[in-house]
């Protein structure tokens, strides 16, 4: 018998998962996106009209609420072969993320998410450089993300390493990269690596220099933002709370 079609959000939490789950949460608090089109009850990956109805603002609500659900040891039950089978024959990311490759700092962990929901690009003190703009250009412009995040967090290595002039083959080049947010913080404390307060504030600085340089080094990416079909936003991560900190969004 035919499995019967039910509309994303009349479905109960234990019929979805993912951000198909998240989404009827966030009907409740008056985040949901419009009415979505027709999709199976049990779907266990983003897809594209779930994906394609949201606004990025409402993609970013999302984040929030996997966050916080996080923060409090409430994660989705979810079942990542499932979604793997879902999505394996096709993917509908909602965002692409430009995060650490801090090992404590995951995002589709800290913020609930499932196969198939994020392009995630992980590079030492989250900089950018052509090959990441590529990337992001190739996820909002080809693929349809809705949402360019960075995403800097506490206690990074990289940022200590380019408060400290440390110097390693490869590495030296990509700390050079960070020493402008270094330059450009603004602190009347002890400006050094042993200073967490201070590193933060430049990690901090660091995200918000990095999306600037994304506005001006990626013409697709500026031109798309203009037109509101995508929306570029910071975020800092706090490896002792496990809460995200978003910001510009």
């Amino acid at each position: 018998m035919r499995e019967e079609l039910k509309h994303p959000l009349q479905c109960t939490p234990a019929c979805r998962r993912g951000f198909l789950k998240s989404v009827a949460s966030a009907t409740i608090a008056g985040l949901a996106a419009p009415p979505l089109l027709m999709a199976s009850a049990h779907a266990d990956a983003l897809t594209h009209a779930q994906r394609d109805s949201m606004t990025p603002e409402q993609i970013i609500q999302l984040m929030k609420h996997g966050n916080e659900r996080f923060q409090k040891g409430e994660r989705k039950d979810r079942n990542y072969l499932r979604e793997q089978k879902a999505s394996a024959k096709g993917q509908y990311p909602a965002a692409v993320l430009l995060s650490c490759i801090d090992s404590r700092a995951p995002a589709e962990v800290i913020m609930d998410l499932g196969i198939g929901d994020i392009f995630n690009c992980r590079i030492a003190g989250n900089i950018e450089n052509d090959d990441i703009l590529g990337s992001m250009e190739f996820a909002c412009k080809l693929m349809g993300a809705k949402v360019v995040l960075v995403m800097g967090h506490t206690s990074c290595g990289a940022i200590k390493g380019a408060i400290a002039n440390a110097e390693l083959g490869h590495l030296t080049g990509l700390l050079a990269r960070i020493k402008p947010a270094v330059d450009a913080t603004q602190y009347d404390g002890e400006r050094s690596a042993t200073n967490y307060a201070f590193v933060d504030k430049v990690a901090r600085k660091n995200v918000e220099l990095t999306i600037a340089q994304i506005r001006r080094d990626s013409a697709v990416l500026s031109e798309m933002e203009g037109q509101h079909t995508i929306k570029i936003a910071g975020a800092m991560y706090n490896l002792s709370t496990g809460a995200v900190d978003f910001y510009g969004a």
